[in-house]
């Protein structure tokens, strides 16, 4: 078969930390990467001084999907902007990892996810000996909002078809489609930075938000309708790019990896969590697989077979 399963879970070699700003908040922050043992799944733990909350990275602890992705309660507890770091650990194929961070934001770093991958890369990626666990879409599911929709499609392998549609001649409608895998993640996707309008600035900081935002770390759009950033765009459809990154970040919050096609026009993380919620509430619409392997002469073939507990951890 052409899609080939990882056999065994991952965690990190070792620790690696990055300080930042958050880009809602404006605030410093600083997070830690930590090894997990097998079956821990991503967690969060958020450190107040002497005080420290767990925040399982799991679409049921989504609070708030305004403009980010957040966990925990939006009126108190919570850590924000989640979806790039999260981005990483799905297209890098992390299974386990303790994410310890001293403020309600993950930072910004410069609007994209290459950063959170430079510091994966640096400590690397181990192998530990459990067997991953997938989602495999067996049947369609779909929502719709308005004009906008997502669905999950059967597929032999993990693929993402996102379609933008901006009234803006700068973006207008783009469209980036790709199997996702570590290498395609790194090339193609994990350097689209997070984009925004001048002209919505001033509201948005009136509301609380984009106090952390800047050319640094942002793709900006002026009012004459061109992207205003001196070093302009690092790909061509580099706005789909970064919709399909927040997507990828969103969609991990499964608690396993899924097996299958997830398209999306005119999404975003409201969206890309219905969409979730709506899959994993329909029990026939999914299966929970991991791997086997089996030799044939001299070649290996992956394939998938069915283990017919459901993980308490996925929902």
């Amino acid at each position: 078969m052409g899609f080939v399963l990882q056999d065994y879970q991952t965690t990190l070699k070792s620790r690696a930390t990055l300080t930042g700003t958050g880009v809602h908040s404006g605030r410093p922050v600083t997070v830690h990467f930590l090894p997990a043992d097998a079956d821990t799944g991503v967690v969060f733990q958020l450190s107040n001084g002497s005080e420290s909350r767990e925040f399982r990275a799991l679409v049921a602890e989504v609070g708030a999907t305004d403009l980010c992705t957040m966990l925990g309660d939006p009126g108190g507890e919570h850590i924000a902007t989640v979806e790039h770091l999260m981005a990483t650990v799905f297209g890098l194929g992390i299974d386990n990892i303790v994410i310890e961070i001293d403020g309600h934001e993950v930072p910004i770093l410069d609007g994209s996810a290459m950063p959170f991958v430079e510091a994966v890369d640096h400590v690397g990626i181990d192998t530990l000996p459990v067997k991953r666990r997938y989602i495999r879409v067996v049947k369609p599911v779909r929502i719709e909002n308005g004009a906008s929709w997502a669905e999950f499609r059967p597929y032999d392998g993990t693929r993402f078809e996102i379609e933008i549609d901006f009234e803006s001649p700068a973006i207008g409608r783009q469209l980036f489609a790709s199997d996702i895998n570590p290498d395609i993640f790194r090339r193609d996707i994990a350097r689209a930075r997070t984009f925004g309008f001048m002209k919505d600035v001033e509201r948005l900081w009136a509301a609380g938000y984009a106090l952390g935002s800047s050319l640094e770390n942002s793709l900006v759009i002026g009012d004459d309708n061109r992207v205003i950033n001196m070093g302009g765009l690092r790909y061509p459809n580099e706005f789909a790019r970064h919709k399909t990154l927040d997507a990828m970040g969103d969609l991990a919050l499964a608690g396993a990896r899924f097996i299958g096609c997830f398209r999306s026009y005119r999404g975003g993380h409201r969206l890309n969590a219905a969409a979730l919620r709506r899959l994993l509430s329909d029990r026939s619409a999914f299966e929970i697989v991991e791997t086997t392997r089996r030799e044939r002469g001299r070649a290996a073939e992956m394939s998938a077979v069915y283990a017919p507990v459901y993980a308490p951890w996925m929902i």
